[in-house]
């Protein structure tokens, strides 16, 4: 892009969600921007994440979304095209990745320059988008919280999703662990290419009794984004010094628009359990949330450091299920809404072919 316009306040394509409902409440407007503040820098992005909390957002069930009319979108990836007054780390060309609480599904975004982590060599713009939210949320649940070692076992739920296909991958960096998967039949397949030892079809089964037929005793781990009931069958599937860490409350979403009789039954069925109890099961409960974490700076980008090391290393590799123009934004949520994604579903504003190209030499 000529470094001339960089800094004018330019006309740009922003997807807005305009108000709380089904997949038509995202619309694609136009937004002028202006340049970056001191300490911040001005990126051209060429793909954005699309996440399980954007579909709770849509719906009016996730809490660190401001109000709408309002600018969705927790990660993308681009290239820098102005920085603000005082910004050292970052110069104009350098392909980023960003993480923010919204704001970022649009052609051009201004953050904090904390808030950029440089893309490794040799990474696209598809799969730095896919990086951040879920290899953060996968590595700090496996590691931090579920201090995951040689030998364990792990359940997965929606293992075919961004988290599960994160969590399989750095599962495999670590010797010897047997890895269960939640998924639907049709995904077995590539579960099973992807290192899952035992595919589990949670809409046919009971996960629970098939996990005990192959290991009586349970897991050493549950990594559960589902909630309501399933918290419970999760702490029960423990071994003793398990660990249960809960991230997300999946069970929420079952159409379109919110349900208030899933959310009555995700709360009335919502896990509850007292520090003495714990005490005489010897298990521990985790609460995930990385919302909540826009504060630890030097954390996440210790994480991204160890993350990016593993990718450098050929051990983790996003895996790209779909890219969608930004006007097709409703039929990529259908995708992830109603399960049909394996691997990271992806948001790019609508590039002209030759653009893509040039980017690509």
């Amino acid at each position: 892009e000529p470094p001339a316009s960089a800094g004018e306040a330019a006309e740009h394509r922003a997807l807005v969600l305009t108000g709380f409902g089904g997949y038509e409440k995202l619309k694609v407007q136009a937004r002028r921007g202006a340049g970056p503040r001191p300490g911040e820098v001005s990126v051209s992005v060429r793909a954005c994440g699309l996440n399980f909390a954007d579909l709770m957002a849509r719906q009016g069930l996730y809490d660190r979304l401001p109000p709408p009319p309002v600018c969705p979108g927790m990660e993308c990836a681009g290239t820098v095209r102005a920085v603000g007054e005082g910004v050292r780390d970052r110069q104009v060309g350098d392909k980023v990745m960003v993480l923010a609480r919204s704001g970022l599904w649009q052609e051009v975004v201004n953050v904090p320059t904390s808030q950029t982590f440089p893309m490794p060599e040799g990474m696209s713009f598809e799969e730095a988008a896919a990086l951040l939210v879920n290899y953060i949320t996968a590595y700090m649940i496996l590691f931090d919280f579920g201090n995951l070692r040689p030998n364990q076992s792990v359940l997965i739920h929606m293992a075919a999703g961004g988290v599960g296909t994160a969590a399989i991958q750095l599962c495999k960096t670590v010797e010897n662990v047997t890895i269960f998967g939640t998924a639907s039949a049709s995904k077995h397949d590539s579960l099973k290419e992807s290192g899952v030892t035992h595919p589990i079809d949670y809409r046919t089964m009971d996960y629970a009794e098939e996990v005990r037929k192959i290991s009586p005793k349970g897991v050493d781990i549950v990594l559960d984004p589902l909630g309501g009931s399933d918290t419970t069958k999760a702490f029960n599937l423990l071994k003793p010094m398990g660990k249960l860490i809960t991230y997300g409350v999946a069970n929420l979403l079952t159409g379109q628009k919110k349900n208030l009789m899933a959310m009555a039954k995700t709360w009335w069925n919502q896990f509850s359990i007292n520090a003495l109890q714990l005490l005489h099961q010897n298990k521990a409960v985790c609460g995930y949330h990385l919302g909540y974490m826009d504060e630890e700076v030097e954390l996440l980008r210790s994480v991204v450091a160890k993350l990016v090391n593993l990718y450098s290393q050929g051990k983790i590799k996003p895996k790209i299920d779909s890219v969608w123009p930004f006007d097709q934004v409703a039929e990529a949520m259908r995708q992830m809404q109603e399960k049909k994604n394996v691997g990271k579903v992806i948001l790019v504003p609508e590039a002209p072919k030759e653009e893509s190209k040039k980017a690509e030499n």
